[in-house]
């Protein structure tokens, strides 16, 4: 039975790191997948936010967005202008209702988002919305809540920090690792150098250390918050 599939993820390939390969094998399984993006992406670089300055590579992020969509086969993919690396200058309670307002249009039975540890502040913002926005109350479609880690943001939390991430859920991706590794590649702008931990080669390793921890080549990690049958 075709699924609806829901990512919401912070900033511009996010969510090809977290779940790039999960993303191409739902496709493959005749899911619809959807991707929100909230935050820009770009401007936390600067000391004061200036979407001007930045406006030509604003447009680079959102078009390798695009393209990274379009090689795992996303259906939609919207990306917003929220403050990139500012998330928690905004009340929760109005990033929750845009939340709430995309789950409304896309009614998804599974939610991918980020880890509630993760160092990003906007992670972990996005993270709380998704929860208050899921909350399960009687109707709702929302059958599964999945988070995923985000490499040079999750591993980089000190394990006696705040909750560090505990996959209980993996997610073999033999069959679409290359398209993961091409959608990466399609971000080249937001990729960095070995020993980075995004850079390709490092992302490679991660998702050969996943996949080993379960007994195949590739695989991605999650931590599955929810579960409805």
């Amino acid at each position: 039975m075709k699924k609806s599939i829901l990512i919401i993820a912070a900033h511009p390939d996010d969510e090809v790191l977290g779940c790039g390969g999960t993303i191409a094998k739902h496709v493959d399984n005749g899911d619809e997948v959807n991707t929100i993006i909230i935050a820009e992406g770009l401007t936390s670089r600067r000391t004061q936010r200036n979407r001007e300055i930045v406006k030509s590579q604003l447009s680079e992020l959102s078009n390798a967005a695009k393209n990274a969509a379009n090689i795992l086969g996303v259906n939609n993919i919207e990306i917003l202008d929220y403050p990139d690396n500012r998330m928690d200058s905004i009340d929760l309670l109005d990033i929750v209702k845009l939340i709430e307002k995309k789950i409304e249009k896309y009614r998804p039975s599974i939610i991918y988002t980020h880890h509630s540890g993760d160092v990003n502040i906007d992670h972990s913002v996005i993270h709380d919305a998704v929860i208050t926005a899921t909350r399960p109350i009687p109707g709702s479609f929302v059958k599964k809540i999945i988070t995923f880690e985000t490499a040079s943001s999750t591993e980089w939390r000190p394990p006696d920090s705040k909750g560090i991430f505990k996959p209980n859920y993996f997610v073999t991706i033999e069959d679409q690792f290359q398209r993961k590794m091409d959608a990466l590649n399609a971000y080249k702008c937001e990729m960095r150098e070995w020993p980075h931990p995004r850079s390709i080669k490092s992302l490679e390793n991660l998702a050969k250390l996943r996949g080993s921890q379960v007994g195949y080549k590739y695989a991605e990690a999650f931590c599955l918050l929810r579960g409805i049958s």
